[in-house]
């Protein structure tokens, strides 16, 4: 990608909302995902809205079923036109083959593979079974995306560096968790600056809060955008 990307986490709770902020961030952001709170109230009418409003839409749907389901949800965001679709890696191999051959095109959608939610420490990966540490996690999900044909992955940006190193160029990077300096990391475990992002090698950078609960959001947004092209910056 000739530049990394930001992506608005449009997590709102209405159709009036999401359009208010999609209208007052236009310009200042690249992409915005849809995820399960907002699709689940508006669905694909409201995806169609903001794609005629000239938005890329990332829909964060993290597909976790068996293979035909997964395919099946595939086409239908294919159909949809959206630019980027999550599946959880944890769904494997079969699973994440069979929503890679559904799609018409290679490039429609793009094919993301959720490794660990950056809302997820060290600490907590015993309770759901896990005991290796996340970097080993990470690791081990983003060879099997690979490996099943993704596009990429969403990974922390403690994680993208040595994702690129590994899988380079054309593997997309993905990274959630981002908060500028001095913001609040609220539920999240695993975050960075978006300087940090950019140095590491990330190709979109997820931001929701900082932006959505500014005063101002598209001027929040316009300097997340400028410390991204400065990556040597603070923020």
């Amino acid at each position: 990608m000739s530049r990394p990307r930001l992506v608005v986490a449009l997590d709102v709770p209405d159709a009036e909302r999401a359009l208010q902020v999609a209208a007052a961030l236009y310009g200042h952001a690249d992409v915005l995902k849809v995820g399960l709170q907002l699709f689940i109230a508006q669905g694909p009418p409201l995806v169609r809205q903001l794609m005629s409003m000239g938005w890329g839409i990332f829909l964060d749907l993290k597909i976790h079923d068996i293979p035909a389901t997964a395919a099946g949800a595939v086409r239908s965001a294919a159909e949809l036109g959206v630019e980027l679709l999550t599946l959880h890696t944890t769904g494997g191999r079969k699973m994440l083959e069979a929503a890679v051959a559904a799609r018409p095109t290679q490039q429609a959608p793009r094919l993301l593979g959720v490794t660990l939610l950056t809302s997820l420490s060290a600490e907590d990966l015993p309770a759901v079974g896990v005991h290796d540490d996340p970097a080993s996690v990470v690791a081990r999900r983003c060879q099997l995306a690979h490996d099943s044909g993704c596009d990429g992955v969403v990974a922390s940006v403690r994680e993208a560096a040595a994702i690129r190193a590994r899988w380079g160029s054309q593997f997309l990077v993905v990274t959630p968790g981002i908060r500028p300096v001095g913001a609040d990391a609220h539920d999240q475990a695993r975050v960075a600056t978006p300087s940090a992002a950019v140095a590491a090698g990330a190709d979109y950078l997820v931001v929701g809060r900082p932006i959505l609960q500014a005063d101002d959001p598209a001027a929040a947004a316009a300097a997340i955008r400028a410390s991204m092209e400065s990556p040597t910056g603070a923020n």
